[in-house]
């Protein structure tokens, strides 16, 4: 199965989780090691020429995908939470989904001023969730080396919503239309 086909192992729950709203459900790709692992190797090589000193990754999803990426990097992994989930003082940015919207947090001294930051999460849809992590990372004066994403809905325009940012944008599966 070639990185192409990887859309395959991806399930698409219509009506999820409202009506209207076409989920796409990686844990049917989780499942399987190998495309998991050629998923997350495929996006860590985008970024091994760079330096990566932690990966930011948002809950919960992103932490699942993020997390392994870090790890495949030798990077360390910031975890970027829903609010009231972590325990210590954060800094918080609140954000517009495809379907309502809610708020971010990231611990005040998650990585040091100067960090390099990979932004790693499943999917970019709208972009609200990435730009959040972003202005969280600037917040904490990182500097994003860039942002990357298991998969991309490209009709939703999020890449272009992300663009404002002047970041790197990449994503491994891409879908052009519901």
């Amino acid at each position: 199965m070639a990185t192409t086909d990887l859309r395959s192992l991806i399930r698409d729950v219509p009506g999820f989780p409202k009506p209207g709203i076409v989920f796409k459900d990686i844990t049917t790709l989780l499942a399987q090691g190998r495309w998991f692992r050629e998923g997350v190797d495929r996006i860590a090589d985008q970024y091994r020429a760079r330096r990566v000193d932690v990966v930011a990754a948002a809950d919960a999803r992103g932490f699942l995908v993020g997390s392994a990426v870090a790890y495949a990097l030798g990077a360390g992994i910031v975890p970027i939470r829903k609010k009231g989930k972590l325990p210590w003082k954060t800094h918080q940015a609140n954000y517009e989904l495809e379907y309502g919207t809610d708020t971010l947090e990231i611990h005040q001294d998650a990585f040091a001023a100067g960090a390099h930051v990979l932004v790693v999460d499943d999917l970019l849809a709208t972009g609200g969730t990435a730009e959040a992590v972003i202005k969280l990372v600037k917040q904490l004066h990182g500097e994003i080396v860039g942002v990357g994403f298991l998969i991309e809905l490209s009709f939703l325009k999020g890449r272009e919503r992300l663009a404002a940012h002047g970041v790197d944008v990449f994503s491994l599966i891409r879908y052009d239309s519901e």
